[in-house]
């Protein structure tokens, strides 16, 4: 997941002819890039890139009488509820939200075959229609929305617009239905109001899933009514000594709803039987022993384990695991176990034989880290495979075998995938132990095809993870996950036909004035053609 003393080399088709033009002008990797080719139109630099594009003749522009349609209530009228906040402030118009009569957007429910999140989304001059099988359908339309308008919409503040709908049609589905991004929040803490800002950046760009790191050598951050101390004590420090924190029930909860209100399901992680230095702290039965370490602020791995063959230790992972799928109405709990090097084999396979019928029996199904695969993996559990290309044959093919024997896969390749690898040697923040990581190289890969021997239908998604040894601020997390952040989105969702560097890079310039109208920080990468500050 995260080894700090291994070293490795620093080492399609374009969606219609709009992307192709799109991808004119393009710059030498590496170099200063040259002044930007003309942006893309409205239709063509959306983000994750579409499966259909249809372009269309007349716009639509929004004005003070437009209204908001979502027929019947519940969870559309959400939706339409939630666009209207966003467009409100930077227009200045009231956008009421109706269920009949006459509207300028509307939002439809219908039973055409979209998939639970597939959209069409229809523009012309008389207006704009949104079309889902399902909420989740009609919310990524909203943010495909978003994107059609100036990025000037994204402002806080009463702007003079026009704005602007481009006339056409999309109709859009994703390629996998996990589409992932972690936030570490145990080597350093992160608020809640710090959490919901990172989960409306995932929401723009159709990410589903937000895996928490919830507890690690450095920190726990659950409070767990059965064993206290695990937040209190444990949850006291992070990496270099700071206050740390964790989350109440309360707290967690309204991450949860905030996630839930954006269509991301949250993935909670409870590292074990590595990597679990801060309850071993909290709780001296927990080592074998039955002495407790001091808190670690340090950034090294593999020192610690739970004690394999102690019963306290399945007392303790049977009441986390009970309390924290208590709180989580997702499909999904993470239990680590990766780096457990203090682990053996032998206690390993026992270890994770007796905690995944834990998970099961709270209703939860087992996520673990690929060497999940090396024990034996519960029947539907997901790996989510972290080694790099140039990862041992033996440890690859471990993980084929399991994915050939139906364990599903999510891919998180460290040296692609992992948003806290530096860009390059002179990147102030982040690690370089997977190798450096520009935005061609997040980009510039297929999931379906990365680990020959795999069936393809147990590739069920990618993740983005965002590990916080050096990441402690909003703008250090902005920093890192953009511009790689929508990369990895687009490889998760968009169509393997439409990849294409040339036209991506094109695309992925063309929303930096919105990220400047969010107040996103971001890495101006020389291999992107960057419009003029």
């Amino acid at each position: 997941m995260r080894s700090h003393h291994r070293t490795t080399p620093r080492t399609a088709r374009v969606l219609g002819t709009l992307l192709l033009v799109a991808a004119a002008g393009s710059v030498t990797v590496g170099a200063t890039p040259a002044a930007a080719p003309p942006a893309p139109t409205p239709l063509g630099r959306v983000v994750p890139a579409p499966a259909s594009v249809t372009p269309g003749a007349a716009p639509y522009r929004i004005t003070r009488s437009t209204v908001i349609r979502a027929d019947g209530s519940g969870a559309g009228r959400r939706v339409a509820e939630y666009l209207a906040h966003l467009l409100r402030p930077s227009t200045g118009y009231r956008l009421p939200v109706t269920s009949r009569g006459p509207a300028g957007i509307r939002l439809v429910l219908s039973h055409d075959p979209f998939g639970a999140e597939g959209y069409r989304l229809h523009s012309g001059r008389d207006g704009v229609t949104i079309t889902a099988a399902a909420p989740a359908g009609l919310f990524h339309g909203v943010q495909t929305l978003r994107q059609l308008l100036p990025a000037a919409v994204e402002k806080d503040t009463v702007r003079p617009g026009p704005w602007l709908v481009a006339g056409g049609t999309i109709t859009d589905r994703p390629r996998y239905a996990y589409r992932g991004a972690m936030l570490d929040v145990s080597r350093h803490f992160f608020t809640v109001a710090q959490v919901k800002r990172y989960i409306d950046q995932l929401a723009l760009y159709k990410i589903n899933e937000l895996h928490l790191h919830l507890s690690d050598d450095q920190g726990w951050r659950i409070a767990v009514d059965s064993w206290p101390r695990l937040a209190a004590y444990g949850g006291s420090t992070q990496v270099g000594g700071g206050k740390g924190g964790f989350y109440t029930k309360a707290q967690y909860r309204e991450i949860v709803r905030y996630a839930a209100s954006r269509y991301l399901e949250v993935v909670p992680e409870i590292d074990m039987p590595g990597h679990t230095n801060a309850a071993l702290a909290s709780y001296a039965g927990l080592n074998c022993d039955g002495a407790a370490p001091p808190l670690y602020t340090g950034t090294e791995v593999g020192f610690s384990s739970l004690c394999v063959g102690k019963r306290v230790t399945y007392d303790f992972a049977d009441d986390v695991i009970r309390e924290l799928a208590a709180l989580t109405p997702g499909r999904y709990l993470h239990i680590g176990g990766d780096e457990a090097h203090s682990t053996s084999h032998e206690d390993y396979v026992t270890f994770m034989d007796r905690v995944q019928p834990i998970v099961a029996k709270y209703g939860k199904t087992v996520i673990g880290w690929h060497q999940l695969t090396g024990a034996r993996p519960a029947r539907g559990a997901l790996a989510q495979y972290w080694g790099l290309d140039d990862t041992g044959a033996a440890e690859k093919a471990q993980v084929v075998r399991a994915a050939q024997h139906g364990t599903g896969l999510i891919l998180s390749p460290a040296d692609r995938m992992y948003l806290d690898m530096k860009y390059t040697e002179d990147t102030e923040l982040g690690q370089d132990w997977a190798g450096l990581v520009e935005v061609r190289r997040s980009y510039d890969w297929d999931p379906g095809a990365y680990l020959p021997g795999a069936p393809a239908s147990s590739v069920r998604g990618v993740e983005a993870p965002l590990w916080t040894e050096t990441v402690a601020t909003d703008a250090d997390i902005d920093y890192m996950a953009f511009p790689r952040l929508p990369g990895a989105a687009e490889l998760g969702w968009s169509p393997a036909a439409t990849h294409s560097w040339d036209a991506y890079k094109v695309r992925l310039a063309a929303q930096a004035p919105r990220w400047d109208a969010l107040g996103i920080t971001y890495y101006r990468s020389p291999q992107v053609p960057w419009p003029a500050p």
